[in-house]
């Protein structure tokens, strides 16, 4: 949606929960439209078409509640073709699966194909892009990839970790699903999209654990596992649901390469290899947590980024907790006991604990408590502040520290202050964690029981240093209420909808 805002178009986002899209950085933009939609709710999908020039379909049905994915994704993909002509749409662009006809493809595959094949059967032109693995969080199957990989350090998998695939960059994706707009000749045509090289799964794990700065997995592939017990395998050591995994990875025994390229001449664009995709995916998992973009508009939120409509499994392992409070008073004077955090004055609660951890960091040669802080009243990005180093700092608004300590992993602490009311402040205390590899996880599993204790404590310091008479809290969310960018403002021109 972001590209086609960007290129000056309106946009008409389906959903069948619109308030989900609330959520997404583009809402606000008044280039956007929200409908509730069903695909096989005819009329809804009839009205949601009219008025528009092309309807981008990304629909399938797997992990849906109904039992026969191939059937539900036909009498959908019939409804699509219906509602396009009903509508009057000048065209309809798929995105779906690669794989080699024939009776060995998987009944996933089959189905992306034959999805495909309905759409085009119509009186509408419908373009079929057709894509194996797309790197980016979000995507299933390379989120399979991503949790089996960080969890495990010896891996017995089933004989398609030596399959042959073309996997593509989420960024490349986007491309060419917005490029088609822009290119007659695409029109009606189905287009295998891949990146620039074919490789094994086998090798993508090797890779992806190299990008992740993970020791070296064994992979250990052997003959005897099904894809039904690997569905459900994967669905024991991820959080991927096996509804889902299941016709994925029987998927995965399919080659699944670009067998013409004539997409690379209509829409040129430069193809990331696979080891800088997945490093941009890694790179973007939980940035806005690290590096807020809360306020930075509708380009700063990257194609790899995770996005609040994703499935809760998107974006890899991510510890957090949330800690919040209303207050009588003014931003400023709540504000004052955290522009003091640390060095002499100390973390407002266990203090001896803050300086044991600081300790034992010392002896595996992590940096301690001898930084303290600087004399500046205000942070300001950059400067440090016990084992922690500032990488937002919103005087009166929010602060976000980074741990600088040794860690099996990133974590954050997060500090965020708002009005509420006329007389009413809130405080938001977060402490967020993106594990490395499974000695990450391990380490939060046995150290947040004590995390929760003393960040309490932090939290109801802070508000006692305030002075200021409480509403309601301190409270335990679970889950921050900024976790991801205020909604854009900037204009947007007007042009035709799709």
């Amino acid at each position: 949606v972001a590209h086609l805002l960007a290129k000056g178009l309106r946009v008409r986002a389906a959903a069948r929960n619109p308030e989900k899209l609330e959520k997404i950085p583009w809402n606000g933009d008044p280039g956007i439209e929200h409908v509730r939609v069903d695909v096989f709710d005819r009329d809804a999908l009839r009205e949601a078409c009219e008025g528009c020039s092309t309807a981008f379909y990304l629909v399938h049905s797997m992990g849906a509640r109904r039992s026969d994915f191939s059937l539900a994704d036909r009498e959908a993909a019939g409804n699509m073709a219906w509602a396009a002509e009903q509508g009057r749409l000048a065209r309809v662009i798929y995105l779906g699966g690669l794989g080699e006809e024939g009776t060995a493809l998987s009944e996933h595959l089959r189905s992306r194909d034959e999805v495909g094949k309905i759409l085009q059967s119509g009186r509408v032109p419908a373009t079929v892009l057709r894509a194996a693995m797309i790197i980016g969080s979000g995507s299933a199957s390379f989120e399979i990839l991503r949790y089996l990989v960080d969890r495990l350090p010896v891996m017995i998998t089933p004989r398609w970790v030596d399959t042959e695939c073309q996997p593509i960059p989420i960024r490349n994706v986007l491309a060419y699903l917005s490029g088609c707009l822009e290119v007659p000749e695409t029109e009606g045509g189905t287009f295998d999209i891949g990146g620039p090289e074919i490789v094994t799964y086998r090798w993508l794990m090797r890779i992806y654990a190299e990008e992740a700065k993970l020791p070296r997995r064994l992979i250990l592939p052997v003959p005897v596992l099904s894809p039904s017990l690997s569905s459900y395998w994967i669905h024991l050591l991820t959080p991927v649901p096996a509804a889902l995994a299941r016709p994925l990875v029987a998927g995965l025994s399919n080659r699944v390469v670009c067998r013409d390229d004539r997409i690379r001449a209509l829409i040129p664009q430069e193809l990331l290899p696979c080891r800088q995709a997945i490093r941009l995916a890694l790179e973007h998992s939980h940035r806005d947590i690290v590096e807020p973009v809360w306020d930075k508009g509708l380009e700063s939120k990257a194609p790899e980024s995770p996005f609040p409509v994703d499935a809760a499994w998107a974006g890899g392992t991510f510890f957090f907790e949330c800690h919040r409070v209303i207050l009588e008073g003014t931003p400023e004077e709540v504000w004052e006991p955290i522009r003091r955090i640390g060095g002499d004055t100390g973390w407002y609660y266990a203090n001896w604990l803050w300086r044991l951890r600081g300790f034992l960091d010392r002896l595996v040669g992590g940096v301690g408590m001898r930084k303290g802080r600087g004399n500046r009243l205000e942070h300001r990005p950059g400067d440090t502040v016990d084992f922690w180093r500032v990488r937002t700092a919103s005087p009166g608004e929010h602060l976000v520290l980074v741990a600088e300590m040794a860690l099996p992993g990133c974590a954050v602490l997060s500090f965020r202050v708002w009005r509420t009311g006329r007389k009413t402040v809130e405080l938001e205390q977060g402490s967020y964690f993106v594990p490395s590899g499974l000695g990450g996880i391990l380490y939060w599993t046995a150290v947040s029981p004590l995390h929760r204790f003393v960040f309490r404590g932090m939290l109801r310091g802070i508000v006692d240093r305030t002075g200021k008479k409480v509403v309601r809290g301190p409270e335990s969310v679970g889950y921050s209420r900024f976790p991801f960018p205020a909604a854009p403002t900037g204009k947007n021109a007007a042009g035709n909808s799709v």
